[in-house]
């Protein structure tokens, strides 16, 4: 059995009154205090912020053009490709977002080039890797193409376009996943990694990218699409929620106005017959992000981990022929089905083997077998690593004595990570091992010889212990009782929680602590995937119960028996959704969807002494003395937030906390601006790397705050690239001159004033508010009395979700 995990709860907060408003707005003027509390909790605390995020039309979406020079390339090239009337091929991947991003260039760049001067490739899952192929590429330059545009793969196929390039092909690279330290030979790489991690689009999947490039294409010939750009935004949703990548920013933007467009394939007269039809199959409408996760994404999965070849999704998601289509979501949902039986038997078959290791001194999962089917290793790995809490990799190889093509024998598989480790970073630094890999730093691909597997094993668990991660922990957001649930039959919180829509990476679903509940009318049955699955999945229903409602509410627990729900009074985690194909009538019925439980006897929260000397104020003394028990808090915090933070690691190492830090910088935002462009200049003209640390600590300010800083750079004629730890700046060039410190019109000038136009005080504005505000808090945090920090935080000890003071805002 896996180990236990913690349990933690996010503090409360007492927010400002203009905020709840805000958000009570968008209820209806309905209660908002737990929709509220949640996005506080999140981050999203400034107006503009907070309206952008509750409303795309409130949401100034980024420019394709922030890219920069490898947008411009890569327009320029396509714009050659079709004066001279050259052969583009796309070249996408097997999985949802590879999928989306191909259909989604079929249809963008179909708008200006003529079908027969149009063709994609999407490699075979079975037989093939990720990426670009010298077979495929040959087979494209015999078929006379000239220009190959990728989407959602090919940044670091290095070896592959030097291949192309001497076949006579210009390569396109669209891509999210992790870059190369060199930059390939291609002709453009529109890649967000090489954003700064707080940009908009640092976020953005493989299908966003690709909508990206097409939507620059728009703006640079708008008069020659017959289809609104707009056209395309349900194949960018359905890609992106599907794929692992944080909905902030203009992935957020993009998902919700893409849910919009994918409602409208509801009716007699859909955009796209394919999505329809297969809506209609996994009884889902298309108005909320699960619809995806939870049902077009998986379908669109299964083809490729089914079948290998995935290039008629692109038809099921284009076509018009509504014939077609309804005959190819058959197909699909046959294959989904089939896939879901393949996941259940490679599961039982890993537990298997789990059972034989020693979970205590694993840290990292390794399992491999030559019976398993290599389309749902990445599925499974991800239900171990989120059960066992550990990163977890399954491989699957062929038993053969011979090696072919003089190769070694090679496992092929996938691997997925749990939440506070860079899975990738750590594959990497044993890539001697392997033969191919490719990824996200929590889902990556790999093929090595099989003799290397227990190498593997060994090197990844003992680089983990090394590096000491903390145990994982379940995370709850919320505590509510079983009265917040059945108030107008779950419809009132329902609708609060839906503000967060939609969730993902980055921005969770809500989780909901019950405490000192019970449950009842419990009953578990299995449910089929199909008429050929003889054994199906296990859902276990219930009603929750407390003291606070004299009824129950609804839930259900996937994969789990009615006898592992504990007797007598309990602590549940729950999130809250509705099933509308309940009842015969078809009526919404809302209900919980139980996460985690456990006896009421454990403990919740790690307690702290009652007494008040755990913190410690040196704030005032010079040279305070060195103790072992005490963690020195030296920065000054500019949240309650921040300051909780070092309570909690305080906590966890079972020390006192010493606020030692002095006070906050005198130096005038305006000044610290100044010297960010001199510091911007000076990378520049060195071309020299520094981390955001150095940065932070050579102008003194959070990570926050250069973010901000950073984001205005870039808004500012320098372009900022962010590889690993390091960042890079470069001043932009106009014609034949480099900016003065950043304006195309030289309206900023050498001293860092502006000129009156005023063209660039939103950039340097949000800066400069930003530091105010930083500097307010901090000053707030140095000056506040002793008693006051003790009351506060005492209380995170004992109560987790005490409320504490609202965090202070300058009210400039």
């Amino acid at each position: 059995m896996p180990e236990q995990l913690q349990w933690q709860i996010q503090p409360s907060f007492e927010l400002p009154e203009w905020f709840v408003e805000i958000v009570s707005q968008y209820l209806g003027g309905a209660s908002a205090q737990h929709a509220a509390q949640l996005l506080w909790q999140r981050g999203i605390c400034d107006r503009q912020q907070l309206l952008g995020f509750l409303s795309p039309q409130c949401y100034q979406p980024t420019s394709p053009f922030a890219f920069g020079q490898e947008m411009k390339l890569a327009i320029d090239r396509i714009l050659l490709a079709r004066q001279q009337q050259q052969k583009v091929a796309i070249w996408g991947d097997f999985d949802a977002d590879g999928i989306t991003a191909t259909a989604l260039l079929w249809e963008g760049l179909g708008q200006f080039f003529p079908p027969e001067q149009l063709t994609y490739h999407l490699p075979n899952r079975l037989t093939e890797s990720h990426g670009l192929s010298i077979a495929g590429l040959n087979a494209l330059a015999e078929q006379g193409y000239h220009l190959v545009v990728t989407c959602d793969t090919g940044s670091t196929n290095l070896d592959e376009i030097l291949h192309a390039q001497r076949l006579g092909l210009d390569v396109i690279v669209t891509d999210h996943h992790t870059l190369s330290r060199q930059r390939p030979e291609v002709v453009a790489l529109i890649n967000p990694r090489s954003l700064p991690i707080e940009h908009p689009l640092a976020h953005l999947s493989g299908v966003a990218v690709a909508y990206k490039l097409v939507e620059a294409l728009y703006q640079t010939l708008p008069d020659i699409p017959q289809q609104p750009l707009e056209a395309l935004l349900d194949l960018v949703a359905i890609g992106l929620i599907s794929d692992l990548v944080e909905l902030k920013g203009d992935c957020r933007y993009l998902a919700q106005v893409g849910i919009a467009q994918l409602q409208k394939n509801r009716g007699d007269t859909p955009p796209r017959p394919g999505v329809a039809k297969l809506l209609e199959l996994c009884r889902k409408s298309g108005d909320r992000p699960t619809d995806v996760s939870f049902g077009l994404g998986p379908r669109i999965n299964a083809i490729s981990r089914i079948q290998g070849d995935a290039r008629f999704c692109v038809e099921l998601l284009t076509s018009q022929d509504k014939r077609r289509c309804h005959h190819l979501a058959t197909e699909t949902e046959l294959a989904n089905a089939r896939r879901k039986m393949l996941q259940r038997d490679l599961m039982r078959q890993a537990q298997a083997k789990l059972a034989k290791l020693d979970l205590s001194t694993t840290r990292v999962i390794v399992l491999a077998d030559s019976q398993w089917a290599v389309g749902v290793l990445g599925l499974v790995a991800g239900q171990i690593a989120q059960t066992y809490d550990r990163p977890t990799v399954l491989l699957s190889f062929e038993e053969s004595d011979e090696a072919e093509d003089g190769q070694n024998n090679l496992a092929r598989g996938s691997a997925r990570s749990v939440a506070q480790i860079d899975l990738y970073q750590l594959m990497n630094q044993q890539s001697h091992l392997l033969h191919r890999m490719g990824g996200h730093p929590f889902a990556l691909g790999m093929s090595l010889p099989v003799e290397n597997i227990p190498l593997l094993a060994e090197a990844l668990n003992r680089q983990l212990r090394q590096q000491s991660v903390a145990a994982g922990a379940i995370q709850a957001d919320l505590g509510i009782t079983v009265a917040d649930l059945v108030q107008a039959e779950g419809k009132d919180l329902f609708a609060e929680l839906s503000l967060l829509e939609p969730c993902g990476m980055g921005n969770s679903t809500p989780k909901l602590l019950i405490q000192n509940c019970w449950f009842t009318r419990l009953w578990h049955r299995k449910m089929k995937a199909s008429s050929a699955d003889q054994e199906g999945y296990i859902k276990t229903e219930f009603e929750i119960w407390d003291e606070s409602s004299d009824r129950g509410f609804p839930g259900i627990w996937w994969g789990h028996y009615k006898d592992e729900i504990p007797e007598g009074r309990c602590d549940a985690i729950v999130e809250l959704d509705f099933n509308s194909y309940q009842d015969a009538k078809r009526q919404m019925h809302y209900e919980v969807r139980l996460i985690a439980v456990r006896p009421r006897n454990l403990e919740e929260v790690p307690q702290a002494e009652s007494s008040e000397d755990w913190l410690l104020d040196w704030r005032h003394e010079k040279n305070p003395a060195q103790a072992e028990d005490v963690l020195r808090l030296n920065q000054c915090p500019s949240s309650w937030a921040e300051l909780q933070h070092w309570v909690c690691q305080a906590m966890q190492a079972q020390k006192k906390l010493a606020i030692a830090y002095g006070p906050p910088s005198e130096e005038t935002p305006t000044a610290i601006w100044l010297r960010l462009i001199g510091i911007a200049k000076y990378l520049s003209r060195t071309e020299q790397p520094v981390t955001q640390t150095d940065l932070c600590q050579k102008l003194g300010v959070s990570d926050r705050t250069l973010a901000i800083g950073l984001q205005s750079l870039s808004g500012c004629g320098f372009a900022v690239h962010s590889i690993g730890e390091n960042l890079w700046i470069k001043q932009q060039v106009w014609g034949d001159k480099t900016v003065d410190a950043a304006c195309p019109d030289g309206s900023f000038c050498s001293d860092g004033s502006f000129c009156p136009d005023g063209s660039l005080d939103t950039n340097r504005t949000q800066f400069l508010t930003a530091l105010q505000e930083e500097r307010f808090n901090q000053r707030y945090f140095y000056e506040t009395s002793l008693e006051t920090l003790q009351a506060t935080t005492a209380a995170w000890f004992h109560h987790p979700t005490t409320h504490h003071p609202t965090t202070h805002h300058s009210t400039t």
